[in-house]
């Protein structure tokens, strides 16, 4: 069970990849790897908003189970880097009410990234959380910020 959870956990394994790839000082490249997992997700998802609204929900909430019920060897904190799905549902609300066409679907994992790696307050608060609903939250409150940028450039200036 505990691999499962672990899978689930690391985008599928992908987490494990970066130390074979790439290397940062303090970024170890598994947000980036865990977020790009959630793409193609994206496609297959429910088109109605009331239903992805639905299985976002449900998302966040598995998303902070699996991430209270995953263990690594070794590993101390609260925010391991190998967990991804919080990068996962962090994308998965940054696209929440978008239109599903790739200029907006890059525009948003491009600001989820940013946000999620700069940290600014609201995601900084959640982030300073030391349990399973800080791990997904802090990416959630980086998905939202994302999503708000780009409902207010579709209304400001798309449809203007």
């Amino acid at each position: 069970m505990q691999t499962l959870i672990r899978m689930l956990a690391t985008g599928f394994f992908i987490s494990y990849l970066p130390p074979l790839v790439f290397k940062f000082k303090k970024n170890t490249g598994a947000g980036f790897l865990g977020t790009l997992v959630a793409v193609p997700f994206v496609f297959i998802l429910p088109a109605d908003y009331m239903l992805y609204l639905i299985f976002l929900l449900a998302f966040w909430a598995f998303a902070v189970y699996i991430c209270k019920k995953v263990q690594f060897k070794g590993y101390t904190g609260h925010d391991n880097p190998k967990i991804v799905i919080d990068e996962m549902a962090g994308y998965f609300t940054a696209v929440l009410f978008l239109p599903r066409q790739w200029p907006y679907l890059l525009a948003a994992f491009v600001l989820f990234r940013t946000f999620d790696t700069l940290k600014p307050w609201a995601v900084k608060m959640f982030d300073r959380m030391e349990n399973a609903f800080g791990v997904v939250f802090d990416d959630v409150a980086a998905g939202l910020m994302a999503n708000i940028l780009i409902q207010l450039f579709i209304i400001f200036v798309v449809k203007s």
